[in-house]
């Protein structure tokens, strides 16, 4: 196949795109900005991504999709779990929201009408970054090469934002006006105004924080879900076992933290090594059972009495 030879293109993302070609023969048009979906090869020439994503990449998107719901779980359980038993209700619409938004990001992302997923690989954190690498080779003018070059993974995510939006604004209103009657006027739609912030700060996250985020998510889910976990635990003035199963939203929440450390156990390892990274997952348990051996030993009545005593 013969191929226009022109000096390679300044930059790390700068490339020629394919103008015409065919069996024998390839167009090259000028340096500049791949279209979407296609990424510079080592020659600087524009190639389609024809990869699939990595097992460590489905997991950054299943972190990405799983904030809004445990967002919408958060506040709808702070504003109605108390108050009225249509919690419940909410909580299965939010999962429904999601659940649909994803499967519909999937179907409009290329390939469309397919779950399948055309990807480019990762190779560094400067992937998420383009706009920050556009070359100057006069040191005046400015080449503009900004390009999503860890295509999809910077949309796909804020498309599936744009739906989760969609899809609660025209569902909740409706569940909530008919089911939450137990609730004031006021207080009915405080779950919905609360994700009406949160989506932009998501969006905004992924927007600024998307590439420090692929790479921190696994840790951020271990110290988040430590963290919650002891201040639930305390909060919930949990002792001991017969505490902890005395009722079983304790339980359900228990069950929940232990999914999300072995979800962060697995993007860590990546399961690489099987036979290295399964052990690990004995270690979901550890944390919760630490706190109800020690439990005691904190109790905040125990230690003023005992320090009264030493007086």
């Amino acid at each position: 196949m013969g191929v226009e030879m022109f000096p390679a293109c300044p930059g790390l993302y700068c490339g020629k795109p394919k103008i015409f070609e065919n069996s024998t023969y390839v167009l090259l048009g000028e340096c500049g900005v791949c279209p979407r979906g296609e990424k510079t090869d080592v020659e600087k020439i524009c190639q389609k991504c024809e990869d699939s994503p990595e097992l460590y990449d489905w997991l950054f998107l299943g972190f990405m999709a799983m904030l809004p719901l445990v967002l919408h779980w958060f506040f709808i359980e702070w504003y109605t779990g108390k108050k009225s038993s249509s919690a419940l209700f909410q909580h299965i619409t939010a999962l429904f929201e999601c659940s649909a938004a994803a499967v519909v990001t999937l179907l409009v992302n290329d390939p469309l009408g397919s779950l399948a997923v055309r990807s480019c690989k990762v190779k560094m954190l400067s992937d998420w970054y383009t706009m920050l690498y556009n070359p100057s080779p006069d040191y005046v003018n400015t080449l503009h090469c900004t390009q999503e070059a860890v295509y999809p993974l910077y949309t796909i995510v804020l498309i599936y934002y744009a739906f989760c939006l969609a899809f609660m604004m025209l569902l909740r209103p409706l569940l909530v006006k008919k089911i939450a009657c137990g609730l004031g006027k006021s207080d009915r739609f405080k779950s919905i105004y609360a994700a009406l912030y949160f989506f932009p700060i998501l969006t905004v996250l992924q927007a600024v924080g998307g590439g420090l985020l692929y790479y921190a998510f696994p840790y951020i889910i271990l110290v988040l879900s430590l963290i919650t976990l002891a201040v639930y635990m305390s909060a919930s003035e949990i002792q001991s076992l017969k505490n902890l199963v005395a009722k079983k939203k304790r339980l359900v929440v228990l069950f929940s933290h232990w999914l999300l450390h072995g979800y962060g156990i697995i993007s860590i390892s990546r399961l690489d090594k099987l036979e290295q990274s399964l052990p690990l997952l004995a270690l979901v348990p550890a944390p919760a059972i630490f706190y109800l051996i020690t439990a005691k030993f904190t109790e905040p009545n125990r230690i003023l009495s005992e320090g009264g005593n030493g007086h």
